[in-house]
């Protein structure tokens, strides 16, 4: 692995373990989770996908 990536990583894990507390402490009920949590699947999608294309 490069660097990078590594870092990209290590930065990835420290923003999820600084948002995700306050995450799961807002969506209490599984309704309101699931569909917070389906609103970020799609925006992570969109993004990686616009990376790939920029990329190529």
């Amino acid at each position: 692995m490069e660097i990078e990536q590594i870092m990209s990583a290590i930065f990835l894990i420290a923003v999820l373990v600084l948002i995700l507390p306050g995450f799961l402490s807002t969506n209490s009920n599984l309704k309101k989770f699931m569909s917070n949590l389906s609103i970020w699947t799609v925006i992570v999608f969109v993004i990686l996908i616009v990376i790939y294309f920029i990329e190529k």
